[in-house]
C-alpha cells in the first residue's frame, strides 16, 4: 500500500470514528423533566413492585412535581425483595434506630424491648407497656429515623401489620385529604373503604392499585395434555392431568400469593355454605352477630344455628385439600410470583396461580399477532379484589415530599399509570403497567352518568377494557363476599401448612399423587386418599378451630413436626395405592 493511500485509509477511520463519537450528540434530545440533577430533592421508597412500575412512577412523579412545584424529583428505590423481606427489614431497622434513640436519651432497654416496641398489641407489662408507648410517642426523623420515606406496595395485610406495629403513621389527618382523591369535584365518591368485604383504605395506608388473583395457562400445553378448556376454578387445577404442570410461587415468599392461598381456601368455605342453603343475607346476619357477640372461635352466639359453622369448617378443610392436591400438580414453588406466567407463556408449565397484573403483563408481551400465549381469567366469585397500599413512614426524613408522592400516585394522573397505553396522553412513557386502577371513575357505573362519561373516556386509552366485567374491578369485587373469620387469622398458618404440605413432604405428595392417578384415580382409591389428606395433629390438631393457636406456636418447630407427619402419610397413601 503506497503512503497516500495509507494516509487515507488513517483519515476515513478517524472520520468514522468521529461521527460515532458526534453521534449522542447530534441526536441529543433536550432534558425531559423526568431528568434530575445533582440538588434535586431526593424520595427514598422501599418497593416489592418491579421494575418497570418503579421507572414510570419516578418518572410521572417528577413530572408531576416540576408542573405543580417547579422542581424535578428524584426517587431513590430500595428493592429489597417481596413484602416479606421488606417487613423484616422494616423491624429490624426501627428497632435499631429505636434503640439507639433510647440510649442517647439516657432511657433503659430491658428484656424483650425488642419484641414489645413493635408488637401488634401493647403489653400487659408496665415497663415493656413504656417502650411500646415511646416508640409510637415519635414521628420526627430528628428523633430516629429509618432514612426511608414510603412504603409503595404490597398487600393490605402487610400494610395493616406495619401500621399496628407502628412502622407507618397517617399521611393526613381525615379532614385534610387532599381535594380529589376521596370524591370528586361534583362529591361523586373515587375511593371507596373497601369493596367484599376488602379493606381499601383505612386512616394509615391508602390502596394505590387492586389486585386479583387467578389463573393462567398455555393454550398449547392444554392441548397436548388432551384437556380441551381453559381452566377457569380453582378445582379445575387439581384435575391430575396437570400433574408435573403447575406453576406455583412459595407462600413464605410472597405475601400476595399466600393471599391467593387463602382465596382458595375462602371459596370453598362459600361454596360449602351456599350448598348448605344458607343465603348471602343470612350469612351476612350471621357474621354480624359472631363479630358482635365475640365469643371464643366455633361458639356460636343465640340466633345463628350450630351447624351454620359446621359447613364452614367442612369447606375450610376441602379447601385445604385442594390446596393439596394442586400442590400434589405443581411443577415447582418458586421464591418470584413473576415467574410463572413467564413460565407459563413459553410452554415449560401448563398453567399457574398468578397475581392478574403479572399474568397480563405476560400475554401482551408474548403475543405473537393473532396468536394468544397466556390466558388469564380471575375465577368469578373465586377471589376478593384487594388493594395494593401505599403508607407513610414513621420518622420519614420528607415528609412533605413524601405526601405528594402520595397524592399524585391517588390522583387521577397517577393512577392513569396503571393501565394507560405507552404514549397515550398521561400514560407511561415505555412500559404497559396492566393494573387495575382503584379510583371509581375508571369502569363503568350507569347510576352515575358523569362518571360513565369519565370510565368510557379513559376506556379510549387503557390497555385493558375496564368496561368489561371480566376485567372490571367492581364488579368482580361484587361477586365475592370475603369473611374475615373464615380465614383472615390463619393467614400465617396457611403459609407455614403450604409450606410443610406441599414444599418440605413435596417429593413424597408428588409421587403418592402419581401412585393414585396411575390406579385409577381419587375415586378408585378412597384409602390412599383418606392417608393422603390426613392433617397433623401436633402441636394441635388442624382444623378450622385451632389454626390461630396453630399457627400461633413455634413456626419452625411445628413446621418440623408437620413435614415429618406428613411425609410418613404419603408413604402410607402411595403404598396404598400400588397395593
Amino acid at each position: 500500500m503506497n503512503t497516500r493511500a495509507a494516509a487515507l485509509k488513517n483519515l476515513l477511520v478517524l472520520a468514522a470514528a468521529a461521527v460515532v463519537v458526534a453521534l449522542p450528540f447530534v441526536f441529543r434530545r433536550d432534558k425531559p423533566a423526568g431528568q434530575r440533577k445533582e440538588g434535586d430533592p431526593v424520595l427514598v421508597v422501599v418497593s416489592p413492585h418491579i421494575a418497570v412500575i418503579r421507572d414510570e412512577f419516578a418518572i410521572g412523579f417528577s413530572d408531576w412535581h416540576q408542573r405543580r412545584f417547579g422542581q424535578p424529583v428524584r426517587i431513590d428505590w430500595r428493592a429489597i425483595g417481596g413484602t416479606t423481606e421488606i417487613m423484616r427489614y422494616l423491624q429490624g431497622e426501627y428497632v435499631a434506630a429505636y434503640r439507639a434513640w433510647r440510649r442517647r436519651a439516657g432511657l433503659a432497654w430491658p428484656d424483650g424491648a425488642a419484641e414489645a416496641a413493635v408488637a401488634k398489641r401493647k403489653p400487659a407489662d408496665d415497663v415493656l407497656a413504656e417502650v411500646w408507648d415511646g416508640f409510637r410517642a415519635h414521628d420526627d426523623a430528628g428523633d430516629f429515623t429509618i432514612l426511608i420515606d414510603v412504603f409503595f406496595g404490597g398487600g393490605t395485610y402487610d400494610h395493616s401489620s406495619a401500621a399496628r406495629q407502628g412502622f407507618t403513621v397517617a399521611p393526613w389527618p381525615a379532614d385534610q385529604i387532599p381535594a380529589g382523591i376521596l370524591a370528586d369535584a361534583d362529591g361523586a365518591e373515587m375511593f371507596p373503604e373497601g369493596r367484599g368485604g376488602e379493606e381499601w383504605r383505612s386512616p394509615v395506608f391508602f390502596s394505590a392499585a387492586l389486585s386479583g388473583f387467578g389463573i393462567c395457562s398455555n393454550p398449547d400445553r392444554l392441548k397436548d395434555l388432551g384437556i380441551t378448556h381453559q381452566p377457569v376454578q380453582w378445582r379445575d387445577l387439581a384435575d391430575p392431568r396437570y400433574f408435573g404442570q403447575i406453576g406455583v410461587t412459595d407462600p413464605t415468599k410472597s405475601g400476595s400469593i399466600a393471599k391467593a392461598f387463602e382465596m382458595i381456601i375462602h371459596s370453598e368455605c362459600r361454596r360449602e355454605v351456599l350448598a348448605a342453603g344458607w343465603t348471602p343475607e343470612q350469612i351476612h346476619d350471621f357474621e354480624a352477630r359472631i363479630a358482635a357477640a365475640r365469643l371464643p372461635p366455633g361458639v356460636m352466639p343465640d340466633g345463628v344455628p350450630a351447624r351454620y359453622q359446621d359447613d364452614i369448617e367442612r369447606g375450610w378443610l376441602a379447601g385445604v385439600h385442594l390446596v393439596q392436591r394442586i400442590g400434589a400438580n405443581a411443577r415447582y414453588f418458586t421464591d418470584g410470583a413473576g415467574k410463572v406466567p413467564v413460565d407459563v407463556a413459553a410452554g415449560d408449565a401448563a398453567a399457574g396461580i398468578s397475581i392478574d397484573f403479572y399474568a397480563r403483563v405476560q400475554a401482551e408481551v408474548t403475543k405473537a399477532g393473532e396468536q394468544v400465549r397466556l390466558h388469564y381469567v380471575t375465577p368469578l366469585g373465586g377471589s376478593s379484589i384487594s388493594g395494593d397500599p401505599i403508607s407513610l413512614l414513621r420518622g420519614a426524613p420528607h415528609p412533605e415530599l413524601a405526601r405528594r408522592f402520595l397524592e399524585y400516585v391517588l390522583s387521577e394522573d397517577g393512577q392513569k399509570l396503571w393501565n394507560y397505553r405507552p404514549g397515550t396522553p398521561g400514560g407511561p412513557r415505555k412500559s404497559a403497567l396492566r393494573r387495575m386502577p382503584v379510583r371509581r371513575d375508571f369502569y363503568p357505573d350507569p347510576e352515575r352518568p358523569a362518571v360513565q362519561a369519565r370510565a368510557k373516556a379513559h376506556a379510549r386509552h387503557t390497555s385493558d377494557n375496564l368496561l368489561d366485567p371480566a376485567v372490571d374491578a367492581y364488579h368482580l369485587a361484587g361477586a365475592f363476599e370475603y369473611q374475615p373469620r373464615w380465614t383472615a387469622a390463619h393467614f400465617g398458618f396457611f403459609r407455614q401448612l403450604v409450606r410443610a404440605m406441599c414444599m418440605d413432604a413435596g417429593e413424597e405428595l408428588r409421587a403418592a399423587w402419581k401412585a393414585i392417578a396411575e390406579a385409577g384415580g381419587p375415586e378408585a382409591n378412597p384409602e390412599a386418599m383418606a392417608l393422603l389428606q390426613r392433617l397433623p395433629d401436633r402441636p394441635v390438631p388442624i382444623a378450622w378451630k385451632t389454626a390461630g393457636e396453630a399457627a400461633g406456636s413455634n413456626a419452625m418447630e411445628a413446621m418440623r413436626e408437620w413435614t415429618v407427619f406428613f411425609r410418613d402419610s404419603y408413604r402410607e397413601a402411595e403404598a396404598a395405592a400400588t397395593r
